[in-house]
């Protein structure tokens, strides 16, 4: 096995990781968190908030980078595009993250769970608005580089 070889291996497992900690965000755990009460639904998201800014940026830097380097040391040979695709759906994924989940996570965080702001139920639907392509970019990443490991 040469040394490209074992990066796109390694760039498969990563964004396999990411692709599933986004679809067990997406459909494992926003039904149940809406169920609850405001009260444990502002503290569960909290927690969550707490631990997955330090999950998901572990996660998503090693896939970015061993993607990047997927696509140079692979080059322009068969595949190409799909590397290249996965590479963009990754700062899509990025953008998504930095301009729109990550503001309201922070704000989420600050926000006293017996008394929440008003609109808080609007903030959540903003945030599922723009979470909802997260998952949708990670399957498609991981299905680029799939295809051409």
């Amino acid at each position: 096995m040469n040394l490209a070889s074992a990066v796109a291996i390694a760039a498969l497992f990563c964004a396999g990781i990411l692709a599933g900690e986004e679809l067990v965000i997406r459909f494992g755990i926003r039904g149940p968190l809406a169920s609850l009460e405001q009260r444990p639904h502002i503290l569960l998201r909290q927690g969550l908030i707490r631990r997955l800014m330090v999950l998901v940026p572990a996660i998503y830097f090693p896939t970015l980078l061993l993607g990047m380097a997927t696509t140079l040391l692979r080059g322009l040979g068969p595949g190409f595009l799909l590397r290249g695709a996965a590479v963009v759906a990754l700062l899509v994924w990025l953008v998504a993250t930095l301009g729109g989940t990550a503001p309201i996570n922070q704000a989420v965080r600050r926000w006293d769970p017996a008394a929440p702001p008003a609109d808080w139920l609007d903030v959540i639907r903003r945030w599922e608005r723009l979470d909802t392509a997260r998952p949708a970019g990670a399957r498609r990443l991981e299905s680029g580089w799939r295809t051409t490991a």
